[in-house]
């Protein structure tokens, strides 16, 4: 009996023995931090590409990397992609930036793997880091499902996504998701040295991080390459898609290689390019973008003719994209504010002497080949101005609707369509706002809210998305279920609202917006 209670606590021990904070992968050893106070050991800074400069700027990425690094200090993160709007390359960026970080829970047994989630950041492509998330994590702990999360830098704004001929012919195109991939096919690679199991790995993004979740289903003709069998996204984007060869695309390529003193190069530009200082780049990506002032984001994916064929919402009512399980949704006022950055008077809706031409500036600002008649059609049909009083409100629920609501709507009723489980989800919280990544305080706030509903409902959240990455089912204890969808546009959907947390029907009217917007995807080249 004492041979076996011996044999029996020895068992437990070695299942419950605490993963240590090194780990040696085939180029190099790395050593975490282990936050006891937190549940979580993280590694941080972990290259997982060939620093992609000089002869390797906009290519696509090397990874594994090719050299051994040895020992390396992974407690902090390293540097953060440029982001476009720098002028310079500030202190903690650089191009040298494909960097992943890894949090495991403490709580992990040593023989035990783990459902992993993958974060891709927001920032309209242009913007943003993983440097967000607080060592805290608290999507990996208990009340949520644990699981081992990590997150990725890619290359953005002229660095990720220079598009035109010129760079298809001597490089790649759309890298920013190309670097995304291959963080996918490192994950496939090495997670299970950290714990991970990489049959259970599910992608998930928010605003273009979400856009790159959408991305990714829709990959070589909706090939998911094994790398993930689930995806979610918090207000997916929808951005203007030309294909690569579009006036509009090299315009901005002509522009930009002008700003960094290639302009004129002929064959040579991208030559030229690669040589040109980083810091120029930089500067000349930020002048790229301030010299066209109606628009937020110039630089995004586009149809590479590979890596993407298919613009989304084509794609989509088709049946063209990855068949795996889906979560997507979005927030009330996923349109409020946007208009307001825009230094161009003409296109900004705050503005005291707004008219509807102001509102169409706006939009076409960011979808080029509106046209007005489309505008003015949707404004009698669906938008009319004595629904909202200003032209900032009118402005703002029709940006908001065909860039983010309806996007959500689109994947999961296009998932429905093909049989998938799909689950959709309306952001509303009247005490904290439903602005634009509003959702991300429920997942990644290091501190507790004082209100309780909200406490109780940011607990319900972190349990739905942890359980659909754990399962391919949201669920949470103490909340309402979260049934899946079961009509082309994606009704009915969870309301996520304190004190009032349960579905809802995605309505007639909002359907008949959303199918709008989408009937007219070919002049929109969405």
């Amino acid at each position: 009996m004492l041979l076996l209670s011996v044999l029996a606590l020895s068992a437990i021990n070695k299942v419950y023995a605490a993963i240590g904070p090194t780990v040696t992968l085939d180029y190099g050893t790395f050593t975490g931090h282990r936050d006891d106070s937190a549940g979580i050991i993280s590694y941080r800074g972990i290259r997982y590409a060939d620093a992609p400069v000089g002869e390797l700027r906009w290519r696509a990425p090397i990874s594994p990397p090719t050299n051994n690094l040895g020992n390396v200090d992974a407690t902090q993160f390293a540097d953060a992609c440029i982001q476009t709007a720098q002028t310079t390359i500030a202190a903690g960026f650089s191009e040298d930036c494909l960097f992943g970080n890894v949090y495991i829970p403490t709580t992990k047994a040593a023989n035990e793997t783990l459902p992993v989630l993958v974060w891709f950041h927001g920032g309209g492509f242009q913007g943003g880091s993983t440097h967000d998330i607080p060592n805290s994590n608290p999507m990996v702990q208990p009340p949520a499902y644990p699981v081992v999360f990590v997150s990725f830098e890619y290359r953005l704004g002229q660095f990720g996504f220079l598009g035109g001929a010129r760079v298809k012919n001597d490089g790649d195109l759309n890298i920013g998701l190309l670097d995304q991939r291959a963080a996918l096919r490192w994950v496939q690679r090495y997670i299970g040295k950290f714990g991970g199991d990489k049959s259970r790995v599910t992608i998930w993004g928010q605003s273009a991080g979400a856009g790159s979740t959408m991305f990714h289903l829709l990959a070589e003709g909706g090939n998911p390459g094994g790398l993930f069998r689930a995806a979610m996204g918090d207000s997916p984007s929808l951005n203007f898609m030309p294909a690569y060869t579009d006036p509009y695309v090299e315009g901005i390529f002509d522009q930009f290689a002008s700003f960094a003193g290639c302009g004129g190069k002929g064959d040579e530009v991208m030559k030229c390019l690669r040589f040109v200082d980083g810091s120029r780049l930089a500067l000349a990506g930020s002048q790229t973008i301030g010299a066209r002032t109606s628009t937020l984001f110039t630089f995004a994916p586009i149809i590479d003719d590979a890596f993407l064929k298919e613009r989304p919402v084509e794609a989509f009512k088709n049946g063209r994209f990855a068949h795996v399980p889906v979560l997507f949704g979005s927030n009330t006022n996923e349109g409020a504010w946007w208009s307001a950055f825009l230094p161009n008077p003409a296109a900004n809706t705050s503005m005291t002497n707004a008219t509807e031409t102001t509102v169409f500036n706006f939009l076409q600002g960011q979808f080029a080949t509106l046209t007005r008649a489309s505008f003015d059609r949707a404004v009698a049909q669906f938008y009319p101005l004595s629904d909202y009083g200003t032209f900032s409100l009118q402005g703002q629920q029709m940006y908001g609707e065909m860039r983010y609501i309806c996007t959500a709507s689109l994947i999961t009723g296009g998932a429905f369509d093909q049989g998938l489980p799909a689950y959709q989800f309306h952001y509303n919280n009247p005490i904290l706002g439903s602005d634009h990544t509003a959702e991300l305080t429920a997942f990644f706030s290091s501190s507790p809210p004082s209100d309780e509903g909200d406490k109780d409902l940011f607990a319900a959240m972190r349990e739905y998305w942890t359980n659909f990455a754990a399962t391919g089912i949201p669920r949470a204890k103490n909340a309402p279920s979260w049934s899946a969808v079961t009509t082309s546009a994606g009704s009915p959907r969870i309301r996520l609202q304190p004190g009032s947390l349960g579905l809802e029907e995605f309505t007639s009217a909002l359907a008949a917006r959303c199918a709008f917007w989408h009937g007219i995807s070919g002049e929109l080249n969405v």
